[in-house]
């Protein structure tokens, strides 16, 4: 992972004095106004000078409570959320007997419920804190206590404690490190806990202390230590070590931090500089800020309107109490006096007010939250017990590490990638090398083949035999001796930062900072110059069998700006050298005059290289005198001791020797994709999906995997390059290019009008102008379902409207300088409008907080969902700013999926947690809101209605026990049922047609409207419930002739209706019935009768006469007829109108969901059709000639890529040991989607009023410039249809994903062409890979056709059967 390297504190000048002044010493630590460190002062073995500025002790606490804390604490953070306060009030009043017409234990028993069952997790997580936190601080670590070493806790180590570790301890505090072990003062560690990196790293002992090995030489050890505060810079340390009237810089190659584990290392001994939460470990593990989903935000805002609503409610019923107290209640005061508190009807409305709040407040019952918290967690499991996100190879599954935002993977808009490791499975391997002018590597023919791979061991018993070469002519090159060949290898076992480790004889392990850079010296070691080991002046190889130490004299340090790395060495000849190798756009400029010819042939040889998506480096050397060397190295004395603005000085040194350098030759080394990434794009692309790529990495290497992913193709319309470095040069170059997109468009757009007029005429319009040509696909042409052209519009379209709907295909590039102008804010959103207008956006070389920027800018202004996906610790930022976080445990450490809310280990895994688990998961969760605010208006208006009957008096239509377990009993399984186990198609059908997650983007399963309409059934099943029961028993009687009309009987029978009938639509709202649903739906019902009956008993009567009054009413009344017949006719009136409404929903207006249900039953039929009449004869047409797709010819761009990290050379030169990098990060656009729902989305992002035609237009799936007709018709699902029908249920996802991909590279077909299948019926031959007869491809497309927008074209349809 590489971080980049921001200098972040100011305090330097006053920490580092030239000379240290006594007398502020003596003052203590700076701080400021507000008592903030600004530098910390820590003397050794002088524990009462420490303890004055009061610095944190080693003890850490993670946890939250105690056992005297636990129960207010959690009591008091539970009730800051609004519903639980709101429940409070609500059992406040229910506690006064004027008001509450309901039993107390009606609200307690659900809210203590809750709160019980909140606080038993919180206790839970908290009780693993307690032992984590106590398992850590009383861990032993030595201490030098006046002079000797003495058993401490970590909890009682103390800042300024000098500390004894052995071999295979854990570190206890940041320390100094003064003395080891090991010669030159050396120690090695392990940072899997700080960054999840297991490769050893090196640290080394300030050279003054390094002697200090005997423990009475440390007791006397009396320096002092002025450096930065606290702080979470994990590769950052500045400070400075007195002692002795001498000055010490101190760096972060001198630290230890805790949680490192000391690794091949007898002993060493160190100075506590931070302890406990001041640690840098502590530092980094701050919250992560709480994720919210938008249905969170917006059942938020419903609450409150039904809290609004529940208000209106209760004064109009507080009004009508009011009148009717006025005018008929006080004809009954002489008999039926108010309560002694009442005293007017005024006041008698005001509780009637509060009495009906009460009664009505079940409309927002608080099983809600509860319910909604159980089917998230359900669904997380459903995540973690996936088999197919299971990566079987790393022995690691998916884990959803939150179980908040599950409906929000359903709803992703923008993905912003990674690069290395995220979509490249960071691994490298050396495929190619030019050296001398002569290319190696090359297979001979691509077609055929693979050439048998290369035997090393018999040449070389130290190569690596994992290595994978090739191409015989380079081994032959190394064998008979040739000079330039064995330079080159030289020059690779040589310039570089690795560390080797010889376990056995001849097993070398390497250990590098880098993947490509182990790939290089791993290919050295296999051609026959073997790196064995280095220290710090010395590295040691094998050339061809013989053992040979050079000097090394400097290593000249990579960064970001100089692109290069050189380290100049002293042969056993005694012959200085500098080698030197980089990016070939900043190292062919430094060459000799006399290498032009070599340039050209190498430049060819490179352009080639990156044409293929390679990694490439060039390489040069320079041999200097021994007074060059001397001359040059007090220079660079000079540069590295200097006190200001170091980095610059030795930029300008190492600039002066890296001049006039020999060409040897180039590398080429491939970073391999992960398996499934170009199908995974082109299947998430389909969804709608834009996949922007965020990467640290430099812009030509980020561009060739972007190539290799399929993100950008040659056949794009133009790629836009934005480099600029000043603020006015990056808003001239988005101008420009937002000035081309619009050009290039208007012309496409006038070709194309005079191709498709007569054939837009004679089929159907769209809604605009410009949403016409938002359907435009790659090409061109028109996108698989867009609308078609209005060629009459009475206004012109805005600029805003052009730039969301611009056709064809761009690509925009921006270097990381310009992206830092781009995101200011006078600019971003000119810069979004020109990103979002490209099919591929790519930001390159951007620093972390530049990721999270980027992401920020997209949730500020396009309100869309994003999602961020990464690997290593330089996206922890982007991902914790995304509205989800997505980790892949990789390469690179476990810190991005520390951050993460989900993780896997495989980017292919994408495709199902978005477009299986996150349509699923948002699907269940808006069929479960639906349905429950349905049932809950359902049951609550009952007492609204029945309030104008009872003298608005608060009396409840059902008994106190009903109301209490309706929502936990009656209800609550069912509805839990379907909310976790629902689906509306299986899996496979979810990948295969991505067209489905379309719905959650734009929010249509669960919004204002949809919450409307769910209260307004609400509200007519409630009235329905009320007065049907009240018509039929007003004037109904038993058998016997006595009355039914009672209150009881009135109250039974409105029950019972409302049981069977949210039973009997939680059924037709059931899509996928398992037996849990049966058991749960019909299990409800039957202990509603159970519990009923029960508790209308002659045994509970006769215990609790006071409770249970009304013995044997129940059965009584389910004994009648009319009863039943009354049940029946309300559940009748009820369920009938929405059964007509979704029957004319599926044949008027359906949606992609019904289409693919009803298409996959088309399908079967079909199948059985077509196996008994044509047999076998569309398999053999159907197969598809597979060739290399659509490769680029023209472009020369430099492949340069080094993930190196700056710092390393003198790491080494020290002794060090660096880290594994990768700087990445992949971002893509997705192709503007082609369904009706293109109408919706466009009409969400302009705001324009919405059209009942536009909703459902037509989309013409004929005129495509990039894909075959028929195909792209069938992309009006999202899946691909190129397969024969009788196969298409069958196949897989990666099958439908590479035929998209494979039809999106097709050369564009001109629209008359494409436009002729459809028009006449006809095969169309044009076709590369189609397959089908003509009556097939007839059938598929009028019942889609049919499905998707009503068109009755019955009579083809018939006619293709017939044939």
């Amino acid at each position: 992972m590489t971080i980049m390297k921001d200098f972040p504190v100011k305090w330097f000048p006053a920490v580092l004095p030239l000379r240290r002044d006594k007398q502020k010493a003596s003052k203590g630590a700076k701080s400021n106004k507000k008592g903030t460190e600004e530098e910390r002062r820590v003397r050794a073995n002088d524990r009462e000078y420490n303890e004055k500025f009061q610095y944190a002790s080693n003890c850490i606490m993670t946890s939250k409570y105690n056992i005297i804390t636990f129960l207010p604490v959690n009591l008091f953070e539970q009730f800051q959320e609004v519903a639980n306060t709101y429940f409070l009030f609500l059992l406040i009043l229910q506690l006064i007997p004027q008001i509450s017409s309901l039993s107390w234990f009606t609200t307690i028993v659900p809210l203590a419920l809750v709160l019980s069952i909140t606080a038993v997790k919180d206790a839970t997580d908290d009780y693993f804190r307690h032992k984590s936190d106590n398992q850590v601080n009383n861990r032993q670590s030595q201490v030098l206590i006046r002079g000797s070493l003495q058993k401490e806790k970590w909890m009682n180590v103390r800042v300024g404690d000098i500390i004894k570790l052995e071999n295979n301890q854990f570190v206890a505090a940041d320390l100094l490190l003064l003395s080891t072990s090991e010669p030159h003062g050396l120690c090695y560690i392990e940072t899997a806990e700080l960054d999840g990196e297991t490769n050893m790293k090196v640290r080394q002992s300030v050279s003054v202390t390094s002697d200090l090995g005997d423990q009475s030489h440390l007791a006397s050890f009396d320096g002092e230590v002025v450096c930065e505060p606290p702080n979470n810079k994990l590769d950052r340390f500045c400070g400075t070590l007195y002692w002795r009237d001498k000055k010490y810089p101190l760096t972060n190659q001198n630290m230890l931090l805790r949680g490192c584990v000391l690794r091949n290392t007898e002993a060493c001994y160190g100075l506590v500089i931070f302890a406990g939460p001041d640690t840098k470990l502590m530092q980094n593990s701050g919250r992560t800020k709480f994720k919210r989903t938008s249905i969170d935000r917006l059942m938020n805002t419903l609450v409150l309107w039904i809290f609004g609503f529940l208000v209106c409610m209760g004064v109009i019923l507080a009004v009508g109490n009011a009148v009717w107290e006025r005018k008929v209640g006080s004809l009954f005061q002489s008999y039926l006096p108010w309560d002694p508190p009442v005293d007017n009807f005024l006041f008698s409305a005001f509780l009637s007010f509060w009495s009906y709040v009460i009664i009505l407040n079940t409309v927002v019952p608080i099983s809600l939250y509860v319910s909604v918290e159980v089917i998230r967690l359900g669904h997380s499991y459903f995540i973690n017990w996936d088999q197919q996100m299971f990566c079987s190879q790393c022995n690691t599954a998916a884990e959803a590490r939150t179980t908040t935002l599950n409906e929000e993977l359903g709803q992703v808009e923008y993905i912003f990638s990674d690069k290395t490791g995220t979509l490249t499975q960071n691994i490298m391997s050396f495929n190619k090398c030019s050296i001398d002018g002569h290319t190696y590597g090359e297979v001979a023919d691509p077609l055929g083949p693979l050439p048998k791979r290369l035997d090393f061991t018999a040449f070389n018993p130290l190569a690596d035999p994992n290595f994978c070469f090739y191409d015989d002519t380079l081994l032959e090159s190394v064998k008979v001796g040739d000079d330039h060949a064995h330079e080159f290898f030289r020059l690779l076992s040589l310039c570089h930062t690795v560390m080797s480790e010889e376990k056995s004889e001849g097993e070398l392990v390497y250990k590098a900072q880098s993947p490509d850079e182990g790939a290089l010296v791993t290919a050295a070691r296999n051609f026959g110059f073997v790196f064995r080991s280095r220290t710090p002046g010395t590295i040691t190889t094998t050339e061809m069998g013989r053992a040979v130490t050079y000097s090394l004299l400097a290593i000249l340090d990579f960064n970001n700006i100089r692109k290069r790395m050189s380290v100049i060495v002293r042969n056993p000849e005694g012959r200085i050298r500098l080698y030197c190798k980089g990016a070939d756009t900043v190292l062919l400029e430094r060459l000799h005059p006399s290498n032009q010819e070599l340039v050209n042939i190498t430049s060819d040889h490179l352009n080639e290289y990156a044409a293929d998506g390679l990694r490439t480096l060039a390489l040069a050397y320079r041999d200097l005198t021994e007074d060059e060397w001397e001359v040059w190295s007090e220079s660079h004395h000079l540069a590295s001791m200097a006190a200001s603005c170091r980095e610059e000085r030795l930029a300008a040194v190492y600039e002066e020797i890296e001049q006039d350098m020999m060409l040897l030759g180039a590398t080429a080394i491939e970073d391999k994709l992960q398996e499934g990434v170009p199908e995974t794009i082109a299947i998430l692309s389909l969804a709608n999906i834009k996949i922007w790529v965020l990467t640290g990495d430099k812009q030509e290497t980020a561009v060739n995997i972007g190539y290799s992913c399929k993100m950008l193709t040659d056949d794009m319309t133009e790629v836009f390059i934005i480099s600029g470095h000043t603020v006015q040069s990056v808003r001239q170059e988005l101008r420009r290019a937002k000035q081309r997109m619009i050009e290039l468009s208007q012309v496409r757009e006038g070709a194309k009008e005079e191709g498709m007029e007569g054939w837009a005429e004679a089929c159907f319009t769209s809604n605009g102008f410009r949403e016409a040509k938002s359907g435009v696909g790659p090409g061109g042409g028109s996108g698989g379902g867009g609308g078609g052209k209005q060629l009459h519009c009475t206004s012109p379209p805005s600029s805003n409207s052009i730039m969301d709907n611009i056709p064809g295909e761009f690509a925009l590039v921006i270097n990381g300088h310009s992206l830092a102008h781009a995101l200011e804010a006078d600019m971003e959103r000119e810069f979004l409008s020109t990103a979002c207008a490209c099919k591929a956006v790519i930001c390159c070389r951007v620093t972390p907080l530049q990721k999270a920027q980027v992401v920020e800018l997209i949730k500020k202004h396009k309100k869309a969902v994003t999602l961020a996906i990464g690997d290593g610790a330089n996206d922890v930022s982007m991902i914790k700013s995304a509205h989800i976080g997505v980790g892949i445990s990789g390469q690179e450490g476990i810190q991005a999926v520390l951050a993460s809310d989900y993780s896997f280990s495989q980017f292919r895994f994408l495709q199902r947690l978005l477009l299986v688990h996150g349509r699923w998961s948002y699907l269940r969760m808006c069929r479960f809101l639906c349905y429950f605010f349905y049932k809950n208006f359902a049951f609550t208006m009952v007492h609204f209605w029945f309030g104008f009957f009872c003298g608005f008096s608060a009396q409840t239509v059902y008994d106190q026990y009903f109301i209490t377990l309706y929502n936990i009993v009656y209800t609550s399984l069912p509805v839990l049922a379907m909310g976790i186990f629902d689906q509306d198609v299986p899996d496979q059908r979810s990948l295969e047609y991505p067209k489905l997650y379309e719905p959650g983007q734009l929010n249509l399963l669960f919004n204002k409207r949809e919450f409307f309409i769910c209260i307004a059934q609400g509200i007519y099943t409630s009235v329905v419930l009320f007065f049907v029961p009240y018509a039929v028993l007003s004037d109904a009687t038993q058998s016997t002739g006595v009355p039914l009309a009672d209150y009881q009987t009135f109250a039974v029978t409105t029950a019972t209706a409302l049981v069977i009938v949210v039973s009997v639509q939680i059924s037709l709202d059931t899509g996928f019935w398992t037996v849990i649903n049966h058991v749960f739906v019909w299990g409800s019902l039957g202990s509603y009768f159970a519990i009923m009956f029960a508790l209308h008993s002659q045994t509970l009567f006769k215990i609790f006469p006071n409770q249970f009054r009304f013995a044997g009413s129940a059965q009584s009344t389910l004994l009648q007829p009319v009863v039943w017949l009354t049940i029946a006719l309300a559940t009748a009136i009820c369920i009938v109108p929405v059964l007509a409404f979704r029957f004319l929903k599926v044949d008027l207006k359906p949606q992609l969901a019904d289409t693919v249900r009803y298409t996959q039953l088309v399908h079967l039929k079909k199948r059985k059709l077509a196996c008994r009449t044509v047999g076998g004869a569309w398999r053999g047409a159907g197969s598809v000639s597979e060739g290399r797709l659509g490769a680029r010819g023209g472009s020369r761009r430099s492949g340069y890529a080094f993930a190196h990290q700056e710092g390393f050379g003198e790491l080494i030169t020290s002794g060090k040991n660096m880290r594994l990098s990768s700087l990445a990060l992949a971002s893509f656009a997705s192709r503007h989607s082609s369904s009706w729902i293109d109408t919706l989305r466009r009409k969400k992002h302009t705001h324009t009023p919405p059209s009942a035609s536009g909703e459902c237009s037509p989309a013409p799936s004929c005129v495509s410039g990039s894909v075959p007709p028929l195909s792209n018709s069938s992309s009006v699902l999202g899946g691909s249809q190129d397969t024969p029908i009788e196969e298409e249920t069958t196949a897989t996802p990666e099958q439908q994903a590479q035929t998209a991909a494979a039809s999106s590279a097709q050369t564009p077909a001109a629209p008359e062409t494409s436009a002729q299948p459809v028009n006449t019926g006809t095969p169309n031959t044009g076709r590369s890979h189609g397959g089908d007869s003509s009556g097939g491809w007839s059938i598929t497309l009028g019942t889609v056709q049919e499905a998707l927008f009503g068109w009755k074209a019955r009579a083809s349809r018939d006619s293709s059967q017939t044939e």
